[in-house]
């Protein structure tokens, strides 16, 4: 069993009346990419802001790499790089220079060309950073977070703006970080890039946990209904085994099943043989993002 990186019991925040976080717990594996969601105002800025240790907590325990964060512990902060959703660097240095200049203030930095390596900026070395592209300047903020070789990274957002390309290049790059033993600590809307990335989700809503598992577990989702949907003739007539659970719409059809292997069977077997073409055929099953959206969703008549 993997050692734990993080450990949060019971956390509490408020700010005036407001309870930001009302008894948050989870934990955090080392070598885990693990992911914090929520919607605005749901705590999580505060949960990451306490654990990097900008942010003092109310109530609660929280452990970082064995520290506690609110210490200001110099071994911690040597051991943790943070990518911000934006950051400020001299945009006359080069993108080797910036990465040297974060280097200096760490006894154990990570070899500069290394570094460069690993956020795929080799050609770009020479470059100032005012000539570099947003995906590049990102790419950047995760150069200055690996200067000091950390063994935990946050990053808040880390592909915000990019484009699908760069995206994609970007969520390469983090996964070789967590291929070199690196924990990373996520927080994104993108459910694509969880999805992707991520070994395990937390869910928070109103300052509380509300859900925990990998993505494709998350709250039952892999016991979830699969949804087959198609067109059909007009004239003709789905075989009875299928008919009772279909939903018909002039001529689409869609079906929910807990089978679809089954069911897939049964329909794609009648219509061979029958002749029929299925038109628009679609299997598909909950996203993440169907998930979530029904996690964190406010009751009706609740609030705004």
């Amino acid at each position: 069993m993997a050692a734990t990186a993080v450990e949060v019991e019971d956390l509490r925040k408020s700010y005036g009346a407001v309870q930001a976080l009302r008894g948050v717990s989870f934990t955090v594996a080392e070598g885990e990419v693990f992911a914090l969601l929520g919607p605005n105002g749901a705590g999580k800025t505060s949960t990451v802001e306490i654990l990097e240790g900008f942010r003092r907590r109310d109530g609660g325990r929280a452990s970082v790499l064995g520290f506690d964060p609110a210490s200001g512990s110099r071994r911690l902060k040597e051991q943790m790089g943070i990518v911000l959703q934006t950051s400020g660097v001299d945009p006359y240095l080069t993108v080797a220079e910036t990465v040297d200049m974060f280097r200096g203030y760490y006894p154990k930095p990570r070899p500069r060309d290394e570094v460069i390596r690993l956020v795929g900026l080799q050609d770009k070395r020479d470059s100032r950073v005012t000539k570099l592209s947003g995906g590049q300047r990102r790419r950047l903020d995760v150069a200055i977070a690996l200067a000091g070789d950390p063994q935990l990274l946050f990053l808040d957002e880390p592909t915000t703006g990019f484009d699908p390309g760069a995206r994609r290049n970007a969520w390469e790059v983090i996964k070789g970080l967590a291929g070199l033993g690196k924990t990373i600590f996520l927080t994104s809307h993108s459910m694509d890039e969880v999805q992707y990335l991520a070994d395990r989700v937390v869910i928070i809503a109103a300052g509380k946990v509300v859900a925990e598992g990998t993505p494709d577990t998350l709250a039952g989702r892999q016991h979830a209904s699969t949804v087959v949907r198609f067109r059909m003739p007009a004239s003709v007539t789905l075989p009875e085994a299928i008919r009772g659970s279909a939903r018909l719409e002039g001529n689409a059809v869609e079906l929910e099943t807990k089978d679809p292997t089954r069911t897939l069977y049964e329909l794609t077997s009648w219509a061979v043989q029958a002749g029929i073409a299925l038109e628009g055929l679609q299997v598909t099953r909950p996203s993440l993002e169907d998930i979530y959206l029904e996690i964190t969703k406010e009751p009706e008549g609740a609030p705004a």
